[in-house]
């Protein structure tokens, strides 16, 4: 039973890639910041642009969040959320820093990777879901070298939308 698709089967496979959570234009590839609160602000002016909802809304929902306990969680990586009314679906933005900057992650460690995640209010399980995949593309190492390493945002969105199956190839 060693059958060979001639055509990559996980495109469409729900964990495989982030293209229904982001666009090419919402990913960012040198985004300057030089703090936390400034990084969430230029966030929330960028999600306010995609969204149509208000800066200053995406802005308190994310500072509130950050409250509760902070999303950096560890190695560079943070994954700032939060949910709004108004929002018709998930929607992601991704930047990558063009400098390290604190961000009171689990591990210490200052952060230069953030994936951004807007859900509806009532989003429930899907918020989870979605957070759980970005999660778990992040986690990857390989993957985020490749962020790390890439050129514009054209290459940073074909590696956040690149089946994960395609990174086992050595």
């Amino acid at each position: 039973m060693n059958s060979v698709s001639p055509l990559p089967q996980s495109r469409s496979h729900p964990m495989a890639d982030l293209s229904d959570l982001v666009t090419q234009t919402g990913v960012i590839a040198a985004l300057k910041a030089q703090s936390k609160k400034q990084l969430l602000q230029e966030l929330a002016h960028r999600a306010a642009q995609i969204t149509g909802l208000a800066e200053r809304t995406i802005f308190e929902t994310l500072l509130e969040r950050e409250r509760l306990g902070t999303t950096g969680v560890g190695h560079g990586i943070a994954i700032p959320h939060g949910k709004l009314a108004g929002l018709p679906k998930i929607v992601g933005l991704f930047a990558r820093l063009d400098g390290k900057i604190d961000f009171d992650a689990i591990d210490d460690q200052p952060v230069d990777l953030v994936f951004l995640l807007l859900a509806p209010e009532g989003a429930g399980a899907d918020h989870l879901k979605a957070l759980a995949r970005v999660s778990r593309l992040l986690r990857n190492t390989q993957v985020c070298e490749k962020l790390r390493g890439a050129e514009d945002r054209a290459a940073l969105y074909a590696i956040l939308t690149e089946p994960l199956a395609s990174s086992q190839a050595a």
